[in-house]
Formats: C-alpha cells, sequence, structure tokens
C-alpha cells in the first residue's frame, strides 16, 4: 500500500506557484522547493509542505510583515540568493578553468618529454607573467596546481581515458593487426611496444599505440607472446578478427617452432577455425637487411675510420673544419651509426664530396689513405654513394604513420623494376643513374662496369627473396589498388558477381577517381558486403614497425641518465599522449570529476 502512494506521489505533475512565494517565502530553483531564508529545499513540491516548513521555522519572524513591507523583504531575500547563486556558480567556473589548464598543461608536458617537475616551473614563469600583465588575475594562475605529483597524476589520467577510448573503438573493429618490438632503456629494462591497427564496418582505420611492457626477467618468446596476449586482452580484441601481426624479425620473434609469430599464429587460428593469418617482418628491416648483400666493407672500414679519426679527436675535428671554413666549405663529416640507416647514406656522401680536403688533411697528419690513390677503390666508392642514396630514397618512402600495405608493394615493385633497368644499363656500359660514378669514371680511362652489374644483380635477388610475401597477397593487392580493371574470373567466386557490379557503377567509379584508397572504400558499405571484407582486410594490415621505431625514440628522450628512475607506469602514460594517433583526451569530462586543488605560491 505504501509503495503504491509513493509511486502515486512521484508521478504527480506538481507545479510551482508564484503566490507561495509571497506566501511562504519559497522561490523554484531547478525544479526544487527552495527556502529564500535557510536555502533549504523540500523533498516533493506540495503548498502542505512548504507551509509546514514556514510555519514551524519562519512564522514567528515575517508574519508581521504584510503588504508593501512583505513584498519589499522578499524582492531582497531573491536578490540575495540569486547573489549566492551567482558567486557560486563564478567560483566553480575558475575552480574548473584551473583544473582544465592543469590538464592542458600536464598533457603538453608529456608530448613534449619534459621532466614532471617542469610545471612547477611553468607555473612560477606564468606568475611572473601574471604580475606585469594582469596583476589583477595573478590569483586565476596561482590556482592552478602544477605539483610534481599532480601533473604525473594528470598525464595519468589523461593516458586512462585514451584507453578506455580504445576499448570502445575496439570492440568495433571487425578486422585488427598487431606490430611489436622490442628494445632496451637506459636501465637495460627490455620494452615491448604494441601498437594496434584496426577497421570498424564503416571502413574507418583506428591506428593506435596499447601498451609499453616491461619485460624485467628473461625475454624468450614466451615471454613475449604473454605479455603481447595480456596487453590485447586488456583492451578486449576479438581474438577471431585478427589479420595479421607485424614483427621487427628478431629470431625470439620469427622462430619456426617457438616464436611468437608461430604461437600467436595458432592462438589466432583456433579461435578463427584456421582461416589465413599473415606475418610480416618488418618491411624497414627487411630493406636494411637487403642493403647488407652489397658486401661492400672495404669502402665502408676506410671511411668509417677516416671519419673516427677526425671526429673523435677534439684537436683533429677543430682543425678539418678551420680547413673547410677556408675552402668555403658550410658543413662537416658526421658520425655513422649503424642502427640509424639514413646515417650511411649521409656520411657517404659527405665523405665523397669533401675526398681533397680529407686527403689532404690526412697526409697533414701522416695518416694518409692509401686507398685515394686506388681507381678501382675510388670507383666502388662512387658506386656505393649512388646505390646507398637510391635506398635511403626508398627508405624515407617506406617511412611515416597511417600507411595502407599496398604503398609499400607498390613501392618494392617500383624500386625493384629500377634496378632491372639499372642491371641493364650498368650492363651495357651507362652509368646514367650513377651520377657520383659516372663523374669518377669520366676522368678515368678503364672502368669494369661488370661488377657493379652483379652488384645490381645481387641486391635484386635479394628483393626478389626477402617481400616473397608481397608476392603471395598480389591477386588481393592488385584487386584493391585497382578494382574497376581486374578481371572477375581471376578473383574468389564470393565476390565475382560483386566486383562486376562495381565496375558498372559509374558513380563509385567517379569516386575512386577523386579519393584516396583509404577512404574510397567507405562508399562501397554496405552494398558490398564480400568486397568490403577484402578491403577490411587488406586495410587493418601493418607493413612495418616504424611505429614502434618512433616509440622507441620517445622512450629515449624520456628515459635518461637523469630519469633512470622514471617507473613503468610513468613511461608508458607519457608515451600513450605522445604515441596516440588520433585520440584526444576528453579532458572536459575528466574536469567534472575532480576537485580544483589549489598549490602553494610563494
Amino acid at each position: 500500500m505504501s509503495l503504491s502512494k509513493k509511486r502515486k506521489v512521484d508521478a504527480e505533475c506538481r507545479v510551482f506557484q508564484e503566490k507561495w512565494t509571497s506566501s511562504y517565502l519559497f522561490t523554484e530553483l531547478n525544479g526544487k522547493a527552495v527556502c529564500l531564508v535557510c536555502s533549504q529545499h523540500v523533498s516533493v513540491l506540495k503548498e502542505y509542505n512548504l507551509r509546514r516548513h514556514y510555519v514551524s521555522l519562519h512564522a514567528d519572524k515575517y508574519n508581521n510583515l504584510q503588504g508593501h513591507r512583505r513584498g519589499k523583504k522578499v524582492n531582497e531575500l531573491l536578490a540575495g540568493l540569486k547573489k549566492q547563486q551567482s558567486v557560486f556558480t563564478r567560483s566553480r567556473e575558475i575552480s574548473d578553468a584551473a583544473v582544465k589548464a592543469s590538464y592542458l598543461i600536464a598533457n603538453e608536458i608529456a608530448v613534449a618529454s619534459k621532466p614532471f617537475t617542469e610545471g612547477e616551473f611553468v607555473k612560477k614563469c606564468m606568475l611572473k607573467a601574471a604580475e606585469l600583465v594582469c596583476p589583477d588575475k595573478r590569483q586565476a594562475f596561482a590556482n592552478i596546481s602544477l605539483t610534481r605529483n599532480t601533473v604525473a597524476d594528470r598525464i595519468s589520467d589523461l593516458s586512462t581515458d585514451l584507453d578506455s577510448q580504445l576499448k570502445r573503438k575496439v570492440n568495433s573493429f571487425i578486422t585488427f593487426s598487431v606490430a611489436i618490438d622490442e628494445s632496451t632503456d637506459i636501465t637495460d629494462v627490455a620494452q615491448l611496444a604494441i601498437f594496434i591497427r584496426g577497421v570498424d564496418d564503416t571502413l574507418t582505420i583506428t591506428e593506435e599505440f596499447v601498451e609499453l611492457v616491461p619485460m624485467t626477467d628473461t625475454t624468450t618468446a614466451a615471454d613475449f607472446f604473454t605479455a603481447l596476449v595480456g596487453a590485447l586482452d586488456r583492451v578486449g580484441v576479438d581474438w577471431s578478427r585478427a589479420i595479421s601481426l607485424a614483427t621487427d624479425g628478431a629470431p625470439s620473434m620469427t622462430g619456426k617452432k617457438a616464436g611468437v609469430v608461430t604461437i600467436f599464429r595458432k592462438k589466432v587460428q583456433t579461435a578463427n577455425g584456421g582461416r589465413d593469418f599473415w606475418t610480416f617482418h618488418c618491411i624497414l628491416h627487411q630493406e636494411a637487411l637487403c642493403c647488407k648483400s652489397l658486401r661492400m666493407d672495404n669502402i665502408m672500414k676506410v671511411v668509417v675510420q677516416t671519419v673516427n679519426f677526425i671526429r673523435s679527436r677534439g684537436l683533429n675535428h677543430r682543425q678539418f673544419d678551420s680547413l673547410l671554413r677556408e675552402k668555403d666549405h658550410n658543413y662537416g663529416l658526421p658520425y655513422h651509426t649503424e642502427v640509424r640507416w639514413l646515417s650511411r647514406g649521409a656520411v657517404l656522401r659527405r665523405f665523397f664530396d669533401l675526398r681533397e680536403e680529407i686527403k689532404e688533411f690526412m697526409e697533414k697528419k701522416g695518416k694518409p689513405v692509401l686507398e685515394f690513390q686506388s681507381t678501382e677503390w675510388m670507383q666502388d666508392l662512387a658506386f656505393m654513394v649512388d646505390i646507398t642514396e637510391h635506398l635511403n630514397n626508398l627508405k624515407k618512402m617506406l617511412q611515416g604513420r597511417n600507411k595502407v600495405v599496398t604503398q609499400y608493394y607498390d613501392s618494392i615493385c617500383a624500386f625493384k623494376l629500377k634496378l632491372s633497368l639499372w642491371e641493364t644499363q650498368l650492363a651495357g656500359g651507362d652509368a646514367a643513374h650513377f651520377p657520383c660514378l659516372k663523374d669518377v669514371c669520366a676522368t678515368q680511362h678503364s672502368v669494369d662496369m661488370k661488377r657493379f652489374k652483379d652488384k645490381i644483380t645481387g641486391l635484386l635477388q635479394e628483393f626478389e627473396q626477402r617481400f616473397q610475401i608481397f608476392g603471395e597477397l598480389e591477386k588481393e593487392f592488385k584487386f584493391f589498388c585497382s578494382p574497376f580493371t581486374v578481371n572477375a574470373s581471376d578473383l574468389p567466386v564470393n565476390i565475382q558477381l560483386e566486383i562486376i557490379d562495381l565496375q558498372c557503377d559509374s558513380d563509385l567509379k567517379g569516386k575512386f577517381a577523386s579519393a584516396g584508397l583509404d577512404t574510397f572504400y567507405r562508399y562501397i558499405v554496405p552494398g558490398y558486403p564480400s568486397l568490403t571484407a577484402l578491403a577490411a582486410k587488406v586495410l587493418c594490415m601493418f607493413g612495418s614497425t616504424y611505429l614502434c621505431e618512433q616509440v622507441f625514440s620517445v622512450m629515449s628522450i624520456n628515459k635518461t641518465k637523469l630519469r633512470s628512475r622514471l617507473t613503468h607506469k610513468h613511461l608508458s602514460n607519457i608515451l600513450k599522449l605522445a604515441a596516440t594517433q588520433d585520440g584526444t583526451p576528453d579532458i572536459d569530462a575528466l574536469v567534472k570529476a575532480k576537485r580544483c586543488q589549489v598549490s602553494g605560491s610563494k
């Protein structure tokens, strides 16, 4: 009986009446009746409740006020309540602004790879500026909390919010792929970087950083696999929708019996019923390994020894730079670093351009480079400079974010055709695309181009062997890149009819000419389900671990000898903000959940 009465009261549509303001000193605020005297509100908007409150608490004091005097008092009480509400609202706005500013500055500190203590320095600068520019606003800046602990907490909140956004996106993926790589930080802890690239039912691509997992003990394939599965399970992936895995090609990753790739494939195929699962050895690592097939160590050994002699001794370096300035050169010799793939080309080019100055300087130092006297060695150096520049141009094309795997395929196919062209031209004694070699040969009578042709042949064979996976996926890639020119009979039966309908759709043909590959296929949803599934598979593939390499660069900037005590959790939070692709933290939502904490200021 009592429950039914309660429901009846809740269901009644009670309306505040204006006469109650004068009679009982109440007003309506946010749908509730609020007493103008004591600011209390009644639970149910009913005249009986208002009258009882007034009689029991305020009647003795205000009953003697009638007519004009009562109206004047009511207006005073209303004005006082309005002012109180205005002050509260303004205070809340200032509080929210201070907290939001704290979040924004903490985000910038993380993205810029600055220490958490930079927040206090930033605040000190803001207060100094406020004293000069807007002294009346100084307290507003002083209210922004930027202590070390606060900045760390803010970065953690922002990272958690991005993680929540990623989990929601992962739930919408119809296909996804993973890229992983491992590196060691300044404290010798192995760190596993994990990225995910997924496609939803609208064929929108999401490419985001998942986590940096510290490997504090052993780094076997089983350890990497456990860490990888744990991170992906945490974001809630559907294992049956996994398409491919890209790794750096290390033995623990690609081992045939117990490598991460092998174990990962078994897990995925158990979930998807045995469907195809592709694995990619990072195309950048593959290209770097192809370069090693040139086997021109006789060149690099001399170049590196000479450069180190000049650069590693302060006196030699200063004297060489002085010599270059005398000859109007505005640049010097850089170091060569094996792990920085583009540095070889830069060193070789600079060494070749400054060969006369280097020869002169080394002779003055009593360390003549005898190889400069060899015509064959100089030809090899020139060839090495040219081919390395070509390879470096390819590396630059393979780098970058948000690339579709077919773009890698196109670049590799183009480079193999270039190698075939150079092979033919060098066999005929033509060095048209090797300008340094051409310049050296112009001053020499006898030039054996056959050995350079053999180098190109070996390089071409290495490319053919290392990029076989692209040959296995060639049909899918050709359809994806040129859906309006492929022959329907060359495609699987389940998409033949759909591809014919697509090729006869004039509207889609026009959009294909104007839109990029990563956006065109959104137009075919949902009318072509089989084509959509095939396009989603290609769109979600990783071709390289370039993103992982970028994360490791940011890791090296953050975790240095001066910040070696940075915790794994804090490091992962920083990288989450620095490596995010399209995600933006919802700072407004975070502000609503926080109270302003005013930090002290001197």
